[in-house]
């Protein structure tokens, strides 16, 4: 048996009156996620349980199989993992995002996705002007970035369970003041976020980005904070190898956790720009090795999160057409197989931001009798009367087969 899922990153989403009261997957051209309904099953998950953050983190560990109240311990750690960290008994992981703040309002979560080499430039001058032993900036990709706490037995770390902290991309053109880190260790997370105002301010980075009309990066966003995760692997849970295939660290360091090979791909960007076509060619190809497969992309989240529901309608129908199909096209090929498209959260253009709430999925293939829904939506998703609120629990059906 072969199984592959292709996660359109945040694709759920609300009725936009520009859109005549449809969803952009309503509106968008995706006749290979039809395909997959009409010869399968639609169904509705929840990913993000009610006290749990509506992120990536939680809403991922969750559709692979990996309930969140035994699980999940912070974002940072998962992306951590992603190259490779290792982190001791006292040490934690934050996430360090590189943002524009104008006037106490996010104006840019991505601080205008500075590159990589630019951010690894302002994060170095972070380290210098700390000049803390306890304290590691780890660069990643464009604006995300990790802080490391270096603990040990006798220098334990100031966080807990009990620090909270808020993600920059659920502050899109809103005031920050009263978003700061707050509880066990905020004092460290607060003073490190305002002393980067200084440091970044007249970095050559910034300079030369405000002369080429970007936007700069005035300030490092700390959140997701975490320790390590202890994941079983996939294949001890369900018997199967798997390969991920994305461009963003926290997908990556889930795989690594979960014991996945990564594969990586040229000219995937996180971004609207990503390469389509050779994320499913890389899936095609690894589908041969592995006997499960997912294409993660997240361009449809980004462009939610810009509020940009159109550029997310030609993000669904790229995935469509350059993942979903060569990728169904493909397990035809094997004599049994299932095929699973599904986001892992909400992200609605109209609130710029995640969201809790159940997202619709299609699976179709071996032992998935079809339903005859002729589209893969919201609506269909949620008139079919096939729910997991639990999402978890998901992953377990998808694998046995048993939607109905």
């Amino acid at each position: 048996m072969k199984y592959a899922i292709v996660i359109p990153d945040g694709c759920s989403d609300f009725p936009l009156e520009e859109l005549q009261g449809k969803t952009p997957l309503d509106a968008a051209h995706i006749p290979n996620m039809d395909r997959v309904a009409s010869e399968g099953q639609v169904a509705a998950t929840d990913n993000t349980p009610a006290g749990f953050p509506a992120g990536s983190e939680v809403a991922n560990m969750t559709l692979f199989g990996y309930d969140p109240h035994q699980y999940f311990s912070g974002r940072a750690p998962i992306e951590a993992a992603a190259q490779g960290i290792e982190l001791g008994e006292h040490d934690w992981a934050v996430r360090c995002n590189l943002v524009t703040i104008v006037d106490q309002v996010m104006q840019d979560f991505t601080a205008d996705h500075i590159s990589t080499e630019e951010a690894t430039a302002l994060l170095q001058a972070m380290s210098a002007a700390v000049s803390d032993p306890t304290l590691e900036f780890v660069p990643g990709v464009s604006y995300r970035n990790l802080l490391l706490y270096r603990g040990s037995a006798d220098r334990k770390p100031p966080f807990s369970e009990d620090t909270r902290t808020t993600a920059p991309h659920d502050l899109t053109d809103l005031s920050v003041a009263d978003n700061y880190p707050r509880g066990p260790g905020s004092d460290l997370l607060t003073n490190l976020m305002e002393r980067s105002i200084t440091v970044l301010a007249d970095h050559p980075v910034n300079q030369a980005r405000v002369s080429s009309g970007h936007k700069p990066a005035t300030n490092v966003w700390l959140w997701g904070q975490g320790r390590t995760p202890l994941l079983p692997s996939f294949h001890e849970r369900f018997g199967l190898n798997g390969a991920m295939i994305t461009a963003v660290d926290l997908l990556r360091g889930l795989a690594a956790l979960i014991g996945w090979d990564r594969i990586e791909v040229a000219g995937a960007t996180g971004y609207l720009d990503t390469n389509y076509a050779g994320k499913g060619q890389a899936a095609v190809e690894a589908l041969d090795k592995y006997d499960i497969v997912c294409v993660h992309v997240e361009a449809t989240d980004e462009a939610s999160h810009e509020g940009r529901f159109d550029e997310k309608i030609k993000a669904l129908e790229a995935i469509d057409r350059s993942v979903v199909g060569p990728v169904h096209e493909k397990l035809k090929t094997f004599p049994e197989y299932r095929l699973l498209v599904l986001p892992d959260h909400p992200t609605p253009c109209s609130t710029k931001k995640h969201s809790h709430g159940m997202v619709p999925l299609a699976v179709c293939g071996h032992d998935i009798k079809a339903s005859g829904t002729s589209s893969y939506s919201e609506t269909s998703a949620a008139a079919s009367g096939i729910a997991f609120p639990n999402g978890w629990e998901m992953m377990d059906a998808f694998i046995r087969g048993q939607f109905s």
